[in-house]
């Protein structure tokens, strides 16, 4: 059993690392979560962000869009030249993929500071694309609405996931190549 325990402790190790940190941090999300109701920023302070940067975009680009918080649920509604195009909610903002993206980065953690770096750098490329996704996503939806599903449910979760898996690539082959050195 040692041997087996010892032959497979990079696999354990990478698990244990990836699955910690996943649940702590995705605790601490769904506490940020809870206190944010009903606080200042609506529905909580990240998705506020994401709409707000998002609407910024838009008018940058002459769309004309405005936000409208939703009366019932805890979203913002999303208008372009008075049209509702579609809703940003508190699963727009990526914060649960980039708590995804950190638990493997983690998982694979380097030295501090180069991890860090990397992280950093990472979260801000991820949410920098989120914002770019969801401005194109509105847009698309604006031209072309019958296309929402295919859209929304295909095309752009693959943008932002797509991202991710590049980056944990670039970070693996990272490592790889140090060790070989």
């Amino acid at each position: 059993m040692k041997e087996l325990f010892k032959k497979y402790w990079p696999v354990i190790r990478f698990l244990l690392l990836f699955l910690g940190s996943y649940a702590l941090l995705s605790a601490l999300y769904f506490v940020f979560l809870s206190w944010s109701e009903g606080g200042t920023y609506y529905p909580d302070f990240f998705t506020y962000l994401v709409s707000v940067q998002t609407e910024a975009v838009l008018a940058t680009l002459g769309y004309e869009p405005s936000l409208q918080v939703d009366p019932v649920y805890p979203m913002m509604r999303v208008l372009l030249f008075d049209k509702y195009i579609g809703n940003i909610n508190e699963g727009c903002n990526a914060l649960s993929v980039m708590i995804l993206f950190v638990s493997f980065i983690i998982a694979f953690a380097q030295k501090f500071k180069k991890t860090l770096l990397f992280i950093v750098g990472g979260l801000v490329l991820i949410y920098a694309t989120n914002i770019i996704r969801i401005v194109i996503l509105c847009v698309a939806l604006y031209k072309y609405p019958e296309s929402s599903n295919f859209l929304h449910d295909i095309v752009f979760p693959g943008i932002i996931y797509g991202m991710v898996f590049l980056l944990w690539l670039f970070w693996v082959r990272s490592i790889s190549i140090k060790s070989n050195e």
